[in-house]
């Protein structure tokens, strides 16, 4: 058991390559290689400080041992760590464990950081990519919430994939056995659970950014957030978006 487990439940960042097994950050053909790599680290930076302060949960960033994405971990961790302040800085400084996973595809990643969860002695594990920066805290404590009282948790998108994906008391269906470019891999994970007798909830479908469509939600839900007075969600992503579009 993690001598530092302060919680039951952990919330686990696992961040996406810029191409990844099943997944593509596939935007517009007119964004530079630069404006994909701004764009990565501002979807990393704010998925970081959206779920800093998610409380009754411990944090964990995992990210595979890529020399380019260990360079962008490090380069994210060390902007942040001068912006925060406040309860944020302090949990982004003490508070988030952070572990370098084997150079594997999606799936691989995904059960590795899972039983690792759950090996640390968490009742509860909630994992999450790094491709959704307006994921906010209020749909962070739903999915927990609905977690505890089932065998998993999923968050549906659009084209049948997930953007989350819980799961409580023990490792029960084995995500690399998947192939992650399937477009019903969401069908596929869920009917596993269901063969198996377990149960499961479902969250509102949501994205990932993957696709031109995908950059629309985004943009939307960015200036929904700021006629709301919500000046900090996506914030980093808001500044890349508004860098490039200015060209």
């Amino acid at each position: 058991m993690a001598n530092n487990r302060k919680n039951d439940a952990v919330l686990a960042v696992c961040v996406q390559e810029v191409t990844e097994d099943g997944s593509e950050l596939d935007i517009g053909s007119g964004l530079t290689a630069e404006d994909l790599r701004l764009l990565h680290h501002a979807f990393i930076a704010d998925t970081i400080v959206n779920i800093l302060d998610t409380k009754g949960v411990d944090i964990h960033l995992f990210y595979a041992d890529f020399p380019e994405t260990k360079k962008s971990v490090n380069t994210v961790l060390n902007y942040l760590s001068k912006r925060l302040k406040g309860k944020k800085g302090e949990m982004l400084s003490n508070g988030l464990r952070i572990t370098a996973l084997p150079q594997e595809r999606w799936g691989r990643k995904m059960e590795t950081a899972f039983k690792k969860c759950f090996n640390d002695g968490y009742r509860h594990v909630l994992f999450i990519g790094s491709r959704t920066p307006t994921l906010k805290e209020n749909l962070l404590r739903m999915a927990l919430k609905l977690l505890k009282k089932s065998d998993a948790v999923f968050g549906p998108t659009v084209e049948g994939r997930y953007y989350l994906i819980g799961m409580s008391n023990n490792y029960h269906v084995e995500l690399a056995s998947f192939d992650w470019r399937s477009p019903n891999i969401y069908a596929e994970v869920a009917n596993s659970f269901k063969e198996k007798g377990l149960s499961w909830s479902e969250m509102e479908i949501w994205y990932a950014v993957e696709h031109p469509e995908d950059l629309e939600y985004l943009i939307r839900d960015i200036n929904q957030y700021r006629l709301e007075g919500d000046e900090v969600s996506a914030k980093e992503t808001e500044l890349v978006l508004e860098r490039i579009m200015s060209r």
